[in-house]
């Protein structure tokens, strides 16, 4: 019960931070999103070509390209982020690139600051020499950031990670239904589960239930969305395959949607802690990377089960969140 207790807090710890950054830190929200984004051009295409493709499929090349999409993540978040930010496409580049053999984690560190710092470049500096400067300035700043903060990353962030993969082996079920709602929530939040998974580097049973509860619980949205009449067909198809689509809907509604969200996403979770799901793809907790990255680590016909019971879960949990918030309403 005490590993429960911990890693579910700090998760809770993680997230708080998480918010703070993304709504409070100079282009924060833009940072993550640039995250995010590079979570799925390595960690996705890794699970999908070295996994499937490579080692169950056997076509080598395929492996070959997943491999070296996965050994890039530090370059992708660096590039991916600084770009979110405003930085231009060749300081973004001169930063990733000086970051070879380096994690997602201290390469987002590095393209913030890159991010912050770049575009003072543009306008103090005239043009061509401000290219030549950034090439001579950027590239070894980039690097120095990311050997600075990769200990202390390793020491706190993936701690985390590890605490919450230790407590959703010991008490699965528990945190299947806690971990997997917490995750749907974020999933259908303005931050970004795919960030946030990939921040703590989450892998194992507990990054499975993260993966299942985004897909199982993207039928909760739909059904919210459906029985609260908010929007139309394309806002319902919006928010199952990608919730951010829709946030300005959700936002206005939080409550409508995020308790389908929770219950949603907790039932699948459990479904996943039941047939033990496992993920070692961090930063892919969204609908659609959770219906293809599961068969990358699992037996086919294990995940062909699940992913239809996690729909119908994620669908009872629509029905009960949204006859609740009826119920709500109807008393007021």
């Amino acid at each position: 019960m005490f590993t429960i207790v911990k890693g579910i807090s700090l998760l809770i710890f993680v997230l708080a931070l998480f918010y703070i950054f993304s709504f409070k830190a100079p282009k924060g929200n833009k940072a993550m999103s640039g995250l995010a984004n590079a979570a799925v051009a390595t960690f996705l295409v890794e699970a999908l070509h070295r996994y499937i493709g490579g080692n169950f499929i056997g076509i080598k090349f395929l492996g070959e390209v997943g491999i070296s999409s996965g050994s890039l993540s530090g370059t992708a978040a660096a590039s991916l982020v600084a770009i979110s930010m405003g930085a231009g496409p060749v300081y973004a580049l001169i930063a990733g690139a000086a970051l070879l053999n380096l994690g997602i984690l201290p390469g987002f560190v590095a393209g913030y600051i890159v991010g912050l710092i770049a575009p003072i470049f543009d306008k103090k500096i005239p043009h061509g020499v401000n290219v030549v400067l950034g090439a001579i300035l950027i590239a070894p700043l980039s690097r120095f950031v990311a050997l600075g903060v990769e200990p202390i990353v390793e020491s706190t962030l993936l701690s985390i990670g590890e605490v919450i993969a230790l407590a959703s082996t010991q008490s699965p079920y528990i945190m299947g239904f806690l971990l997997g709602g917490i995750m749907k929530i974020i999933c259908a939040s303005p931050l970004s589960s795919m960030a946030l998974t990939a921040m703590i580097q989450l892998k194992g049973l507990a990054m499975g239930i993260s993966t299942i509860a985004s897909f199982g619980g993207a039928f909760a949205n739909g059904v919210a969305f459906k029985r609260l009449k908010l929007g139309n067909k394309g806002n319902i198809i919006g928010v199952m395959m990608e919730p951010l689509t829709q946030a300005h809907i959700i936002t206005s509604h939080p409550l409508s949607v995020y308790s389908s969200s929770f219950l949603g996403g907790g039932f699948a979770g459990l479904i996943a802690a039941h047939f033990g799901i496992i993920n070692n793809a961090p930063g892919t907790a969204s609908p659609i990377p959770g219906l293809i990255t599961p068969f990358a680590f699992n037996s086919p016909s294990k995940v062909l089960i699940v992913l239809p019971l996690a729909a119908l879960a994620g669908i009872l949990g629509g029905f009960i969140g949204s006859n609740i918030v009826k119920y709500i309403k109807n008393k007021k």
